[in-house]
C-alpha cells in the first residue's frame, strides 16, 4: 500500500533563505508557462500549447536565466510544469461536464508552498548522510537540512515534496510497498453517527465530546482578523506591521488545523484498534455545506425573502469545524493498514427510522437530541438511534455482498 510521511524539516537561516528563493523561482516558473499558454491561445490561430512543448523549453530557460532557474532542480521543475498541466486538465474536464469551470490562476509568492520531487536522489536524497545519527534531507540549492523525523519509514520513497506552512517547512515522503500493520482481530462490530453537539455516537451508546477547536479560539482569531482588516487588502508592497498581522492569521488557523487533524488521528486510532468492523454514515460535506439558494421576492422586483442563510451559516461553521470529511478519510486509511473492515452506508432516513418498528417518518425526531415512535412509542437518543441504524444498514451490506 502507498502511504505519505510528513515531517518537520529544522532549516538554518541561510538554509530558509534558500527554500523561500526556491518557492518563488517556482512559483515565476509556473506563472511564465500560465502566461504563455494564455497567450498562444490568445493569438488568431489559437495555438494549444501542451506540457511536452514547455518542458523541452526548460534546457533554454535554465541556460538564460543560471543564476535562478539553472539552479534547482531540472525534475522538481517538470513537476512543477506537470502541476499546470493537471489544473489545465481539470479545467477542460469540468468544461465538458457543464461545471463550472474555473479557469487557472496566477500564483502570488505566498500561495505558491510546494515544490516536488518527482524521485528520491534526482535533486534531492532522503537521509543523506547516513553516517551521522541526525536524520537530514539534501536538497539541490539547498544543502542538507536537518529533520525532525518522528518515526521509521518504511517502503519505497517514490517522491519527495517541500512544503511551507506558516512559518514552518515540512518534508513530505511518498512511499510504496508499506507493509501492513494488522491488528489482532477484537470480534466487535460498531456503527457510529457523526454529529456537531457530539463528534460521533456509538451504536454502543458512548459519546465523543466534540472539541470545538476553531469555536475556542474564535475571540482570539476574531481580533487578528480585525487588525488585519485595518490595513489595505491590494497594495504592491506591504509593511512590516502588515506581514506580522497576516502572519498572526495563519499561525492561529494552522495552530487549529493541527488541533483538529491530533484529535482525528486519536480518534480514528482508537475506534480501530478496538473494533474488526466500522460502519458510517456516507457523508456529501460539500453538499451539506452549501449556502443556501436565494429566494426571490414576487411581490417586489429585485427583493428576496428570508430563506435562513445565517443560521445556516452557523450550521455549515460547526460541520466544517467538526471535520467530518477529513476523520473518516483518516479513519478508512487507519483500518486499511490495520486490517480493518470500514463500511459506508447510505445516510437517508438513519435518524427517522425507528430501530424497533421500521417506521420512517420525520415527527420521530423529536428534537435534536431525542427521538420517539410515533407508530411503536419507542424512545432514545436520536443519535444513537443513528448509531444503530447504520449498523444495521452495515450488516445488509456486507450479507449482499457475502
Amino acid at each position: 500500500m502507498m502511504r505519505a510521511y510528513k515531517f518537520l524539516l529544522r532549516p538554518t537561516a541561510g538554509q530558509e533563505a534558500a527554500l523561500r528563493a526556491m518557492l518563488a523561482d517556482h512559483c515565476s516558473l509556473y506563472n511564465g508557462a500560465l502566461q504563455e499558454r494564455r497567450d498562444a491561445y490568445r493569438h488568431n490561430s489559437k495555438t494549444s500549447v501542451k506540457y511536452g512543448d514547455q518542458s523541452g523549453q526548460l534546457k533554454a530557460v535554465r541556460a538564460f536565466d543560471p543564476e535562478r532557474q539553472g539552479r534547482w532542480s531540472f525534475s522538481s521543475q517538470q513537476a512543477t510544469l506537470r502541476r499546470l498541466d493537471k489544473a489545465f486538465q481539470a479545467f477542460f474536464k469540468r468544461v465538458k461536464a457543464g461545471q463550472t469551470p474555473g479557469y487557472p490562476r496566477f500564483k502570488g509568492v505566498g500561495h505558491f508552498d510546494t515544490v516536488t520531487f518527482p524521485k528520491d536522489g534526482d535533486g534531492c536524497r532522503w537521509d543523506s548522510t547516513p553516517h551521522d545519527r541526525q536524520t537530514r534531507v539534501r536538497l539541490q540549492g539547498v544543502g542538507h537540512v536537518r529533520v525532525h523525523q518522528h518515526r521509521p519509514v518504511q517502503g519505497r520513497i517514490k517522491t519527495i515534496s517541500v512544503k511551507r506552512e506558516g512559518n514552518r517547512w515540512y518534508v513530505v515522503l511518498a512511499c510504496d510497498n508499506v507493509p501492513a500493520e494488522e491488528l489482532p482481530p477484537t470480534g466487535a462490530i460498531i456503527g457510529i453517527d457523526m454529529g456537531v453537539a457530539h463528534f460521533l455516537t456509538t451504536s454502543d451508546s458512548e459519546h465523543v465530546a466534540n472539541p470545538r477547536f476553531l469555536q475556542a479560539m474564535a475571540d482570539e482569531l476574531a481580533e487578528a482578523q480585525q487588525h488585519l482588516a485595518t490595513f489595505p487588502k491590494r497594495t504592491r508592497q506591504r509593511t512590516k506591521r502588515h506581514r506580522a498581522a497576516a502572519r498572526k492569521v495563519a499561525k492561529l488557523y494552522g495552530k487549529i488545523r493541527r488541533q483538529r487533524a491530533d484529535f482525528h488521528h486519536k480518534t480514528a486510532r482508537a475506534m480501530v484498534r478496538d473494533h474488526d468492523v466500522i460502519a458510517h454514515e456516507r457523508l456529501n460535506t460539500a453538499g451539506m455545506t452549501k449556502s443556501p439558494a436565494p429566494k426571490p421576492d414576487p411581490d417586489q422586483p429585485g427583493g428576496f425573502l428570508p430563506n435562513g442563510a445565517a443560521a445556516k451559516a452557523g450550521l455549515n461553521r460547526s460541520i466544517l469545524d467538526a471535520g467530518w470529511a477529513q476523520f473518516l478519510g483518516i479513519l478508512a486509511n487507519k483500518a486499511e493498514s490495520a486490517g480493518r473492515l470500514v463500511v459506508p452506508v447510505d445516510a437517508r432516513n438513519t435518524s427517522r427510522t425507528c430501530p424497533e418498528c421500521g417506521h420512517v417518518a420525520k415527527e420521530n425526531r423529536v428534537t435534536q437530541a431525542k427521538f420517539e415512535c410515533v407508530r411503536c412509542g419507542f424512545a432514545a437518543n436520536a443519535d444513537h438511534v443513528g448509531a444503530t441504524n447504520v449498523l444495521n444498514r452495515a450488516g445488509l451490506v456486507l450479507c449482499a455482498a457475502a
